[in-house]
């Protein structure tokens, strides 16, 4: 047993060992233990902490023998994984310990390495989905997916939330799903978009899809709309009921009618992933605050996509204090105030007027910090 835990630490110190040659040289040295336990070798020889271990042993209870696990390690250990990142793989997926490294894993790193993928990528790849790389789909759903993104570096990004594409059927789910989409009207750049906010979208169920685009056009926004993206984003993954109480909370909170909701969600179908805290805090300010009438935010939701503390807030104490104090020519429109670009909001209303509020440029990045307007001076 100790000779087989003093080659087991030294190919995983060594990231040059061929995964291979390490299971056959592994296998040579094990012999069985009846005596094996499962926590103690996730903790002493995986690296996982007593928590982690405690969790993950639940689903190794079947093994009986370090003989696999060492050699899955040692396989990691061969890919350039460290010690740090073969803790994090057993840790999110224990399971990879009980794959078969000849049948499995080798196979599979030589279809991948087949698309062109570097050790590293594949390295970077078992980190990131590890429950995906010990299915054989990986190889063939692999190049599709990377298509479908733009890019590996995009693939990964996405699989950082959601790693079951790469085992889905691409025939019988991810294809099918894709066609539905562009018959919505959404383009392979919308569908990469959409697929890195919601990476479950694909690989769910075609008629699931389905549902949440009737879900998407029963918010008032149609398929074919610029917007019909943002508005399945928006319900995707969320009940009938769970919409209909967003839409209450939005009419209570900005004091909206029906056709007033239906205006805003239309315009910025995002509002229905708004928490309600948000939707009070953003309307005390812009309504009672501003005084901004409801009907004038629905027309113009935009605003209460930015940022309160960041944006909306010291904007607004500016303006106030460029009119209190008689520096402004002319009533403002505060939605366009909001939605200027930084950089003419600070050429329109901060330089322009560094003369005669000298304090105003500081003053203003103070409220951005959320100190508020009581700083706003003259000297």
């Amino acid at each position: 047993m100790l000779r087989r835990r003093t080659i087991l630490t030294r190919l995983l110190s060594s990231p040059t060992t061929s995964p291979i040659a390490s299971l056959h040289r592994l296998l040579s040295a094990a012999s069985p233990n009846p005596s094996f336990a499962v926590e103690d070798y996730l903790v002493g020889t995986c690296g996982l902490t007593r928590a982690q271990a405690l969790k993950a042993s639940a689903k190794l209870s079947h093994l009986k023998s370090p003989t696999n696990p060492d050699a899955v390690l040692a396989f990691l250990g061969g890919l350039g994984l460290s010690r740090a990142d073969i803790a994090a793989v057993v840790a999110k997926d224990p399971k990879f310990l009980c794959a078969s490294v000849d049948r499995t894993l080798a196979s599979t790193v030589t279809d991948l390495t087949g698309t062109g993928l570097s050790h590293t990528e594949i390295a970077r790849l078992v980190s990131l989905a590890p429950f995906s790389f010990r299915s054989r789909s990986i190889g063939s759903n692999l190049p599709y997916c990377v298509r479908l993104f733009g890019s590996y570096e995009n693939l990964t990004r996405a699989l950082k939330f959601s790693n079951y594409l790469l085992t889905r059927s691409l025939d019988k789910v991810v294809k099918p799903n894709v066609a539905f989409l562009h018959e919505c009207g959404i383009d392979a750049t919308g569908i990469a978009s959409l697929c890195l906010a919601e990476p479950w979208l694909l690989g769910t169920k075609p008629e699931q899809v389905r549902a949440m685009a009737v879900r998407a056009e029963a918010v008032g926004v149609p398929r074919g709309s610029g917007m019909f993206r943002l508005a399945l984003q928006a319900v995707a993954f969320r009940s009938d009921e769970t919409i209909a109480v967003k839409v209450e909370q939005l009419k209570n909170a900005f004091r909206w009618s029906d056709a007033e909701v239906g205006t805003a969600v239309c315009k910025l179908p995002m509002l229905l992933t708004m928490s309600k805290d948000t939707m009070q805090s953003k309307s005390e300010f812009l309504i009672s605050e501003v005084g901004l009438e409801p009907g004038y935010i629905a027309r113009r939701p935009a605003m209460l996509g930015l940022s309160l503390k960041g944006r909306l807030r010291p904007r607004y104490y500016t303006v106030k204090f460029l009119k209190d104090n008689g520096l402004l020519d002319r009533e403002r429109d505060y939605f366009n105030t909001f939605a200027a670009s930084e950089k003419v909001f600070v050429e329109k209303f901060i330089y322009r007027h560094k003369d005669a509020a000298p304090h105003l440029a500081e003053d203003y990045v103070a409220a951005c910090r959320g100190e508020g307007p009581t700083n706003f001076r003259f000297t």
